[in-house]
């Protein structure tokens, strides 16, 4: 009996190191595309800055380590007699590669106060756009502000004034208000400049962040080359100036285009869609047609030629100082400080995985962070040093969840602490991954502890009985 015993004791501890053995470094920090979750290599990159301003105009120049430019964007393929769209953005990388590369700078005067403190964190609101628990286009077209009247389909970047309740995207604040905090400065200026959408003609877009995110007033540089009723291209290549009417996939594929090839197609070299031409399965469209930008939209032109040059980008950016457009822009004046915040796409990634920086203070002659150089002429001679920012990967962390009870350092957002007294961007990126998968961790802990616990056991039921016998042995 007691060996019937000794046997089973040994089974159990057997069975416990079994169950141990097989979740230990099993591992939950897995991609799932179907829940929007893909985890970069690299969560962490460095990202160069200078800044100059000479009275009238202020320029900003910026460089960052890429593997292989990606100036490619949005196409779309004929392919079995239809014309199919690749290059949307998607979770993670596009599979194709066909996702332009960006850079982008948030922009503050000390109106948004939390900006400051929190960077980025505080518009990264409630289900947004690509996050697992996403809000669905068609609740946020059926919303009577956000989708009927300012025409949304999904929820962007937005500040939490706008909300009632920073835990619901839908909370908007009633109109008069909106327009009340508008007034008063309370957004975010947006420099947002594309490989794709924008370089190729000398732009960068102007956008702002406030109850979402929003162009400035006037057109962009780049607009939408699709007949939906006709489910064709609106306009193709010019062949009498270009030699063709589409590109070609597979050039497209083997990154055979580089910048001073036709990859893009603008305007002034485009001409109507010809549907009666015998299109041949491979032949390619861009589906952005570039344009000229006008009014405050077109405030943030390309000085020189932006390029990817021996493993690294380099892009200078410039604009009036004082647009004349307060409502849209930040206006800079000379001895003013600023809070400015940097994120980089690469890597064909699109949406919310790109790299962000925590607040860095701008200082036009004045000590900050990144100090703005002072100088006489048109253009700067860019002779200081660069200033270095650690961008990192910010994962699924929203501002709702960082002002809750689940967020240990709650309490010291409440007292104004600012994020880098406390974190690293290290650390950060290693809590947005955590984020994205604290529920999987969670189990998968409760699972190891319950291994652990029936490892023991096992060993002591084992145990025991040898301990008994040798006693009664002896």
């Amino acid at each position: 009996m007691r060996r019937i015993g000794l046997y089973a004791a040994i089974l159990v501890f057997l069975g416990a190191l079994g169950v141990s053995w097989l979740t230990n470094g099993t591992g939950v920090v897995q991609n799932d595309i179907s829940r929007n979750i893909y985890i970069p290599k690299e969560l962490t990159m460095p990202l160069q800055v200078k800044a100059a301003y000479n009275g009238q105009d202020i320029f900003f120049r910026y460089r960052w380590p890429a593997k292989q430019p990606s100036i490619y964007h949005d196409m779309m393929k004929f392919e079995g007699g239809k014309w199919v769209r690749y290059g949307a953005s998607v979770a993670g990388p596009q599979p194709q590669g066909i996702y332009e590369d960006r850079v982008t700078m948030l922009v503050d005067d000390g109106s948004v106060p939390e900006f400051a403190r929190y960077g980025g964190y505080i518009t990264v609101g409630d289900r947004m756009r690509f996050f697992t628990n996403e809000a669905k286009a068609d609740e946020v077209r059926a919303h009577p502000y956000l989708g009927q009247k300012q025409k949304q389909a999904e929820v962007g970047k937005h500040l939490p004034a706008t909300r009632r309740d920073i835990n619901d995207w839908r909370s908007i604040v009633p109109e008069e208000e909106l327009a009340a905090l508008r007034r008063g400065g309370y957004f975010l200026d947006l420099w947002h400049w594309r490989a794709h959408r924008g370089n190729p003609v000398g732009a960068s877009d102007d956008q702002f962040v406030f109850d979402a995110r929003y162009g400035d007033a006037g057109k962009g540089a780049f607009t939408d080359n699709w007949d939906a009723a006709k489910k064709q291209p609106r306009v193709m290549f010019d062949p009498q100036k270009t030699n063709q009417r589409a590109l070609k996939w597979d050039d497209l594929i083997q990154h055979k285009l580089g910048f001073d090839d036709l990859y893009y197609l603008s305007e002034d070299r485009a001409v109507p869609f010809d549907a009666a031409y015998a299109w041949k399965d491979g032949d390619t469209i861009p589906r952005r047609l570039l344009r000229t930008a006008e009014n405050s939209r077109a405030d943030i032109t390309v000085v020189g030629k932006a390029r990817w040059s021996d493993g690294y980008w380099e892009v200078t950016l410039k604009r009036a100082m004082d647009t004349g457009k307060p409502m849209d822009d930040k206006i800079m004046v000379d001895k003013r400080v600023y809070n400015i915040a940097f994120s980089v796409h690469r890597d064909a990634l699109g949406s919310r995985w790109h790299n962000v920086s925590l607040p860095v203070t701008l200082g036009l002659g004045r000590e900050a962070e990144l100090v703005a150089a002072r100088f006489d002429g048109s253009e700067p001679g860019w002779n200081q040093p660069w200033h270095a920012v650690t961008l990192f990967y910010p994962g699924q962390v929203n501002w709702a969840q960082l002002n809750s009870s689940k967020h240990a350092g709650a309490e010291n957002i409440r007292k104004g602490v600012p994020v880098k007294y406390r974190h690293t961007e290290a650390q950060l990126a290693h809590y947005g991954v955590e984020a994205e998968f604290a529920d999987a961790i969670r189990r998968q802990w409760l699972l190891t502890l319950l291994a652990g616990v029936l490892l023991i056991a096992g060993f002591g039921f084992a145990l025991n009985p040898l301990l008994v016998e040798r006693k009664q042995g002896a």
